[in-house]
Order: C-alpha cells, then structure tokens, then sequence
C-alpha cells in the first residue's frame, strides 16, 4: 500500500524518467516541443532545461505557474485544449518532435477522455520519429506504443510517432 506521498513521488519519478528518455529519443529531430498542460511549471522547466535551444509551446487553460517557470508570451496558447489545439495544427502540422500531454486530474474518466479527444491532434502535430510522453493511456492509430526498460506503466505512457497520415 502506498500512501499519498509515496504516490506523488512516483508519479513524478516517472514523469521526470519519461521525459528524459524521451530527450534522448528525439535529440536528432528537429522541430518544436510541446507541453499540453503548464500546471506550475515544474515540467516546463525540466523541458526548457533540457531542450536548450528548440523552442517549447505550452498549451494551458490559464496561467498558475510559479513566476520562473512562466514561457514566454509567444509560446504560451491559452484557452482550452480542444479549442487551441486545432490552431495549432494548422500551424505546426507534421513537425514537432515531441510533446508531453499531462492533461491528467483526479478525475480519471474525464482526464482519458480528454487524451482520446486530443489525440488526433497529437498525432497530426508530431512528425514520423516524434515522441508523445502521456500521462494517460492511449489507443490510437499512428501512435507505436514504447516500453523503455524503466517505465512505471500506471503513472506515464511513451509513444511514437509511425505513421505520416495525417488522423482525425
């Protein structure tokens, strides 16, 4: 049994190994990274720490970060992720290398949903080779599941970009 604390610990563990096999996954690729869900920024900061040099969207309903981990204006598309979403598509189509969708809340059933609904999005904005970093599960097509050796299944989901189609 794990308590509360132990349960964040973990999430975050394998948020930030997630992330940072993913790092590695997409060095050579070129484009954008993307984060679906700014939150206090935490995860933002790890991305521009890591990613030096490749321009980082993030995608939130509003702006709650610690005032550090805030991305600049030009990067920051607010509004509900359903509806900046397709803008987005229209402009990055094909093209980004990696995205991280922490779209998730206590409410399970709305947080999967909400990953179903913006998966064709996902899938039309990563390039073929792109990688997805998820805080939920997800079946959709173009996305390769990716099972690194060191992946904690219940809390973060990899997957690759395999098909150049354009879903949705």
């Amino acid at each position: 049994m794990f308590s509360y604390l132990d349960r964040m610990i973990r999430r975050l563990t394998a948020q930030r190994e997630s992330l940072e096999w993913a790092f590695a996954q997409v060095q050579a690729l070129p484009g954008p990274a993307m984060e679906f869900g700014l939150g206090n920024g935490r995860s933002y900061d790890h991305l521009r720490t890591h990613l030096p040099g490749r321009d980082i969207y993030v995608f939130d309903n509003r702006v709650a970060a610690h005032p550090a981990c805030i991305p600049p204006e030009d990067r920051m598309l607010l509004g509900d992720f359903r509806e900046t979403a397709p803008a987005a598509v229209a402009r990055f189509s094909a093209t980004v290398a990696l995205i991280h969708g922490d779209v998730g809340s206590s409410d399970i059933p709305a947080s999967r949903a909400l990953a179903f609904e913006l998966a064709p999005y996902w899938a039309a904005l990563l390039q073929p080779g792109g990688v997805l970093v998820s805080d939920q599960p997800l079946a959709y097509p173009g996305f390769a599941e990716l099972k690194p050796e060191r992946q904690f299944p219940e809390h973060y989901y990899l997957f690759r970009r395999v098909d150049t189609r354009l879903i949705g």
